[in-house]
């Protein structure tokens, strides 16, 4: 008989249950798994979940959330290619006015005030020349040397009111903390009347036929020589400066300008390939107006922008080196003309012919050098005939000079100074004076070509801002309309 070993229960205690086993917990769980209703519940529990972690994240969590969706991507392509636009256009507006301006300044105010240095520099030259040429007429001195003294004086005073303005800035004159040539000017103004009354006080003597009067003349060519023509060098340099200065940019093509717009137009055919993958269409109203306009925006540029350029560099090869080198050989002729007579003066045929060697010889080596230019097509607008004319004078009056000296030597100073400045056709003041005039002729067309290639410049670049700013406009409203009912299909 087998013992019943079962745990007593007591009475009126609750049945005690059979405990399970791990392998029917595991598959009653199975079972309950497999249920559709309770998948059905599980879902709809998760969405609820995922529902309240996402009230309960940071705006900028939501945002990032949009952002790495398609319809968020949408609208960050159409506020990034809306602000490329306008950042493109206002850049490349800003940049082409600029352009424009440093163009418009350059032929209104730093080419007149450069010119006006040049004037001053040549005119202080040829006013030292006249009155020694005039001195060594001999009594009452010809009317022609006395009238082109006097206007070159007056030439040289209104000259020097004009290059005392700045080249760069719309005001009149400045201080000498901003201008380096302040103290040059104000040296000039007070020096020249100085030089003015020491040529009358010779001329004076001379008329009374003192010999003092010669030593007057030394004192006031020395004045011209030392003081007045340096200053006036350096005056010319720097304003020439300021004409070659923004020359050299206004010759290079603006790169920044173009690699913008370039990356645009990629910016924008990125954003039509991503609008294809996603919604399998093509083309895009917006896209394809914004690229249109932006390409169209592009080219104008490019044409008009190069176009400039050529111009601008057209104008420093043929207008503004040769302006400069004819200049600086027009003065260096007024100095050689000075060293001639002033050598009748002083009885000095040493150092002052020497002087006058070395400048005829500078001014031989630029008339060679245009003519070069312009028969190796180098320069082709170059004034030519007058080069050559001003070359073959020249020849003439250096010859004329050597029999200048021979007749000095021979102690026969009337002839030689008949030979310096007398009226005939084969006279030293004849052929200086064709030089002088064909020189003239060169720098007055050198000078035109300038202005000239400058204005071109500034006209194809006129209205290139403005248009440039409104096609970017047109861009920036068309790329978000376009985008905009692809967004909407994502709602």
């Amino acid at each position: 008989m087998k013992s019943d070993t079962s745990p007593v229960r007591p009475r009126g205690a609750p049945p005690v249950r059979n405990q399970s086993t791990p392998a029917s917990i595991a598959e009653h769980a199975g079972r309950l798994s497999t249920s559709p209703q309770l998948r059905r519940a599980l879902a709809d529990r998760r969405e609820i979940l995922a529902a309240a972690r996402a009230r309960a994240q940071s705006p900028f969590a939501t945002l990032r959330v949009f952002a790495s969706s398609t319809p968020g991507k949408l609208f960050l392509i159409a506020v990034a290619l809306t602000i490329g636009c306008l950042a493109t256009g206002w850049y490349a507006s800003v940049a082409l006015n600029h352009r424009t301006h440093s163009l418009q300044q350059l032929i209104s105010r730093a080419e007149p005030i450069a010119e006006s240095s040049q004037i001053l520099f040549s005119s202080l030259s040829i006013a030292d020349a006249s009155a020694t040429s005039a001195f060594i007429s001999g009594g009452l001195e010809p009317v022609s040397l006395r009238q082109r003294y006097a206007n070159a004086i007056a030439s040289a005073s209104a000259a020097l009111i004009t290059a005392a303005n700045t080249p760069d800035e719309d005001g009149g004159p400045i201080g000498r903390d901003i201008d380096p040539v302040h103290d040059d000017l104000v040296a000039l103004a007070i020096n020249l009347p100085v030089y003015t009354g020491l040529v009358e006080t010779a001329r004076a003597n001379n008329r009374l036929g003192n010999p003092v009067g010669s030593a007057y003349l030394n004192q006031a060519s020395g004045m011209m020589q030392e003081i007045l023509l340096p200053a006036a060098q350096r005056i010319y340099e720097n304003r020439t400066a300021a004409i070659s200065q923004p020359q050299q940019v206004l010759t290079r093509p603006p790169y920044l300008v173009y690699t913008t717009l370039f990356a645009v137009l990629v910016a924008i055919v990125a954003a039509a390939r991503f609008l294809d993958r996603r919604t399998r269409r093509r083309l895009n109203a917006g896209l394809l107006v914004a690229l249109v306009t932006m390409t169209a925006g592009t080219l104008w540029l490019l044409a008009a922008g190069l176009t400039s350029v050529v111009a601008t560099n057209t104008a420093r090869v043929e207008g503004a080196d040769p302006l400069h080198a004819l200049t600086g050989a027009r003065i260096s002729l007024q100095q050689a003309r000075s060293a001639q007579t002033l050598s009748l003066v002083r009885r000095d045929q040493t150092a002052l012919n020497d002087d006058f060697t070395a400048a005829t010889r500078g001014v031989s080596e630029v008339l060679n050098k245009l003519a070069d230019d312009y028969h190796s097509g180098h320069a082709k607008t170059l004034p030519i005939a007058d080069i050559d004319a001003a070359r073959a004078a020249l020849v003439d009056w250096q010859t004329t000079d050597r029999e200048i000296g021979k007749r000095l030597t021979a102690g026969d100073y009337i002839g030689a100074r008949d030979l310096t400045v007398g009226p005939e056709k084969t006279s030293a003041a004849t052929y200086y004076a064709n030089v002088d005039q064909a020189l003239v002729r060169a720098i007055t067309e050198a000078r035109s070509a300038f202005r000239n290639n400058i204005y071109t410049a500034g006209r194809f670049l006129a209205f290139s801002s403005t248009g440039i700013l409104l096609l970017a406009v047109i861009a920036a409203v068309a790329i978000p309309a376009g985008l905009y009912n692809r967004i909407l299909e994502y709602r």
